[in-house]
């Protein structure tokens, strides 16, 4: 399976899963670049994967399926407007065109219902985790974020992170102010900055790399706490405590 993305609205990325001729796409917000990819491909659609509900991520889905009609996999918890295989936590989503599977994991904070796919060195996680980043937290708790990237943190440390969004550039920014000795955070500033200037993606990256330079992982990292205890006025109590001091900072600019 080939890996591809097809770039939407100003920042979004819609990934295409390729093999054989067949298309799955995660998070179709737009139609138009999925329509434009299959016609310049001749690729057919074969299935849709949904993160969670947002509209930049689901805008897309009525129009595609109105001429393909592909399953449509989600969440359980919401979407159910386009969803047609509505997903739970640690169900596989079987794509036989694709010869794939993944394994839904539940991963509230930004909405309650969200969800990531995984299957070994890939994870699809929507605005979960960005690259040196994380999601706002709209409708659930900082606790629920907190143990939602906790649980992608203990996947395996090569899976490549496939976000929806090209935000790493100012994430990274916000990473070294956090932490401005981390010498892993100012080498990857570079390697991006010269992506980004070169019009490539900053993302898939690694766990690895995220667990070194993403301050929304590096809640027992010495900095990063001290950063928290600044921000508290006192010593966090916990991680959780940790992560949401940071992400609250970050809310804050």
């Amino acid at each position: 399976m080939k890996i591809e993305p097809i770039r939407a609205f100003e920042d979004n990325y819609i990934w295409a899963l390729r093999h054989d001729g067949q298309v799955a796409v995660v998070d179709p917000g737009e139609a138009a670049p999925v329509a434009r990819f299959l016609a310049a491909t001749g690729d057919r659609l074969c299935a849709i994967l949904v993160t969670h509900r947002h509209g930049d991520h689901i805008g897309g889905i009525n129009e595609l399926v109105a001429h393909r009609p592909v399953p449509v996999f989600g969440p359980a918890k919401e979407a159910a407007e386009v969803v047609t295989h509505p997903m739970k936590d640690g169900e596989t989503v079987r794509i036989p065109a694709l010869g794939e599977e993944f394994t839904v994991i539940e991963a509230p904070g930004h909405t309650l219902g969200h969800v990531a796919y995984y299957r070994p060195e890939v994870l699809f996680c929507g605005d979960t985790l960005f690259g040196a980043g994380c999601g706002r937290v709209f409708e659930g708790t900082l606790d629920q974020m907190h143990a939602s990237l906790a649980r992608i943190a203990a996947l395996p440390a090569a899976t490549l992170v496939y976000c929806a969004h090209e935000y790493t550039q100012s994430c990274l920014r916000f990473a070294q102010r956090v932490e401005p000795d981390n010498p892993h955070i100012a080498a990857r500033i570079s390697h991006v900055d010269q992506l980004c200037a070169d019009n490539q993606a900053s993302v898939p990256s690694t766990l690895a790399e995220e667990i070194a330079t993403n301050p929304f992982l590096r809640w027992q990292s010495p900095a990063v706490i001290a950063a928290a205890t600044t921000r508290l006025g006192h010593p966090p109590g916990s991680d959780a405590e940790t992560f949401a001091a940071i992400r609250r900072w970050r809310d804050s600019l």
